[in-house]
């Protein structure tokens, strides 16, 4: 979503303009049914479009965002390259706050290098000073999806030289520790679509090995025939987990304890993890936090923290490794906390390893985050 140059010529500033002109009709046709604005004098041939791009610059400022307003973000940006006027129109930061706080829910996943600031969030546009102003239009180009695909794709691409590589070394496959409420809380397993959907993801194999007195996980084979390894951990046996559900309670969690005496509002709650599973923590490759996404479900966030903190402690194993996020919610129909807004609220920008939040509504969005887990997992066996 580059501002891109001159040099795309004046068949996209016809476009844009063009785009503009038709909603600076309609906005002028909708005013003047109330009485507000007088009929233009009407001018021929080629004249229209040099005296019709002249009253758009003409329009005062809030007329001008107004029409802006409806444009797309990508509009907005091929706008800016038609002049030096609406260069400088485009990157109105009220505009782009509107679209940032638009769009931002829609958005499917979201990571450590795009999070946006929290405080754009928690003022409003009057609250924030000249000398506080946040560049709007950076932090939606930075944490659009959209727009870190076509960065991502634009990059050099070694795969096949990789793959080559690869078959020439004998190479364990990566694992992953998968925990969290999203597992045990939601009506649909995770777990059982990953298992039963062999057109999105492959079952390779259930290898018969232990860790440490925890079972072996299940293997899978990702669409570039790498395979890789996800060891689930509940906290609950099924048995409690339906009981759970049925009474709509909260389980007690096995896998953690907690570690001060002091509880209250003074001091955070700290969590350490039960001899199996830091073992099993000292062994994998990267973590999978799958959270319950489910608004209309009470959630203590600050809670998850403590204990995915606990989880991927640097002292049970390698620094740095991954944190793929899942915001699942039980079907479609079900409303979910945005991933923008669900990692605020875990606060993962607390956490100094690599992560990513990403809608696993669909196995689509989870396939997405596998794909950002094993080339995290991959850069870091490299270094």
């Amino acid at each position: 979503m580059s501002g891109g140059g001159a040099a795309e010529g004046g068949g996209m500033e016809a476009a844009v303009l063009g785009r503009l002109r038709s909603l600076r009709e309609r906005w002028t046709r909708g005013n003047r049914c109330r009485g507000w604005v007088s009929e233009p004098p009407r001018l021929p041939g080629s004249e229209v479009e040099a005296e019709e791009g002249i009253a758009l610059q003409e329009l005062p400022i809030n007329v001008q965002l107004n029409i802006m307003s409806f444009l797309s973000p990508q509009d907005l940006c091929h706008l800016g390259s038609t002049s030096c006027y609406w260069r400088a129109a485009v990157q109105d930061p009220l505009l782009w706050r509107y679209f940032l706080l638009r769009d931002l829910p829609l958005w499917t996943s979201v990571d450590w290098k795009t999070l946006p600031d929290v405080e754009i969030f928690n003022k409003a546009f009057s609250e924030v000073s000249s000398n506080t102003l946040h560049d709007y239009m950076a932090a939606y180009k930075k944490s659009c999806p959209q727009n870190r695909r076509s960065l991502k794709s634009s990059r050099p691409r070694y795969g096949a030289v990789t793959s080559f590589l690869q078959s020439l070394v004998t190479q364990a496959e990566p694992r992953f520790a998968m925990f969290g409420p999203g597992l045990e809380e939601l009506d649909s397993s995770l777990v059982q679509k990953m298992m039963t959907s062999p057109e999105i993801l492959m079952v390779s194999g259930l290898p018969q090995r232990q860790i440490h007195g925890i079972g072996s996980g299940v293997s899978f084979q990702f669409n570039n025939n790498q395979k890789f390894n996800i060891l689930t951990l509940y906290s609950t046996t099924s048995v409690e987990r339906k009981r759970a559900r049925t009474e709509q309670a909260a389980a007690v969690n096995k896998m953690f304890y907690q570690e001060n005496s002091t509880i209250g509002n003074q001091q955070p709650v700290h969590y350490s993890v039960i001899d199996q599973v830091k073992k099993v923590c000292e062994v994998v490759d990267g973590f999978i936090y799958v959270a319950n996404a489910e608004i209309h479900k009470k959630h203590d966030r600050q809670e998850e923290l403590a204990r995915i903190l606990a989880m991927i402690d640097p002292t049970l194993g390698p620094a740095n490794r991954p944190l793929l996020v899942l915001s699942c919610v039980s079907h479609m129909g079900v409303e979910r906390t945005p991933c923008v807004y669900m990692a605020h609220q875990l606060q993962l920008s607390l956490i100094s390893q690599p992560w990513a939040d990403t809608v696993a509504a669909t196995l689509d969005g989870l396939v997405n985050g596998i794909e950002w887990i094993l080339e995290e997992a991959n850069c870091k066996n490299t270094q």
